[in-house]
């Protein structure tokens, strides 16, 4: 019944696959490792400024190493933590039970898996394909994101993500893995156009004033 990319059916479930990767704790925290090094050169003016206060208070330079490397390690580990939590309700996929006609849903985050619903109590996904178009002259691509909206009995789900497919394949899809459990799937596009650069008005303000104070 799986007829676009987005949709995987396997031998018990049919996945809407949002993200691609693995779940669970110990797979979201490896995850995390990575992203998580931007944190100490998001904070190194701050390091910095220590190292540099150091140095002026006459601290040898083998004692500034080291409590730069201190303060290095724990701005890593915090944004490491700080990004494991934020990633950890992240949505990768939602199954759908049994393959054929599904009775059951659960949603897959980064973190594990959610427990098992009733597939009634999705009532609605709703699509938004959001195409953001080049200007007149602009070089650059249109780009297009996929909004996902799930609406449960017990609250909303929202995401957004890169997408490059058929949005129409996809609802018709979803449309008749869903339907005969009654959930409503709608789809609907919002076109925007980029905004073209401005400008820098301040440097053109200034170099107004500069030629007005010159020719007096």
């Amino acid at each position: 019944m799986a007829t676009d990319p987005l949709l995987r059916q396997g031998p018990d479930s049919t996945d809407l696959v949002l993200r691609v990767g693995p779940a669970g704790p110990t797979w979201n925290v490896l995850a995390s490792a990575g992203p998580a090094l931007f944190t100490p050169l998001a904070l190194g003016a701050l390091t910095l400024i220590v190292a540099l206060w150091m140095a002026l208070a006459g601290a040898r330079a083998s004692t500034v190493f080291v409590v730069v490397g201190v303060i290095a390690g724990l701005e890593y580990l915090l944004g490491w933590l700080a990004l494991s939590f934020a990633r950890a309700r992240d949505i990768l996929r939602v199954e759908f039970a049994p393959a054929g006609v599904p009775a059951s849903l659960r949603l897959v985050r980064a973190s594990g898996p959610d427990d098992w619903l009733p597939v009634k109590a999705l009532r609605e996904v709703q699509l938004t394909l959001k195409v953001v178009e080049p200007y007149q002259g602009d070089y650059k691509p249109a780009v297009s994101t996929l909004a996902v909206e799930l609406v449960l009995r017990g609250g909303r789900e929202e995401l957004t993500l890169p997408f490059v497919g058929d949005p129409q394949r996809l609802a018709d899809a979803l449309k008749a893995l869903l339907g005969p459990a009654g959930v409503v799937v709608m789809l609907r596009t919002e076109r925007s156009t980029r905004d073209r650069p401005q400008p820098n008005s301040g440097w053109t303000s200034g170099g107004s004033a500069s030629a007005g104070s010159g020719g007096g």
